[in-house]
């Protein structure tokens, strides 16, 4: 295993918390990310896999900390994808530290009813 790849699979990520709902042909996920900055923010798609990726740095105090909940980390949300999610179709937005993504199913996959001919 080169060093890279140990590093990385030694690496301790935040998990967020997330909500995912379903309406209408769309799945939306709110993933909570508080104190990550835009532009630290990766959303990658690869095979079957979602990956959502955030670097968050504390600014640095001076004196001593008496309590200190808050920590620098990366954050790190992976999902699998289902073959009826359409991939050209996810969008994601970004405001008051949640990650938006909504995941388009592909239009094969949704239910459709077929009406009946007289004969």
């Amino acid at each position: 295993m080169n060093e890279v790849m140990k590093q990385e699979s030694e690496k301790r990520f935040i998990v967020p918390s997330c909500v995912i709902s379903e309406n209408e042909g769309t799945v939306e996920l709110k993933i909570d990310m508080p104190g990550v900055p835009q532009g630290n923010i990766e959303v990658n798609v690869e095979r079957n896999e979602l990956s959502i990726l955030g670097r968050r740095a504390v600014p640095a105090i001076e004196g001593d900390y008496l309590v200190r909940e808050r920590r620098d980390g990366d954050f790190r949300k992976l999902f699998t994808l289902d073959e009826n999610i359409d991939r050209d179709k996810i969008e994601a937005s970004y405001a008051n530290g949640v990650m938006k993504l909504t995941l388009r199913v592909r239009e094969a996959a949704k239910p459709r009813r077929i009406e009946i001919a007289s004969a």
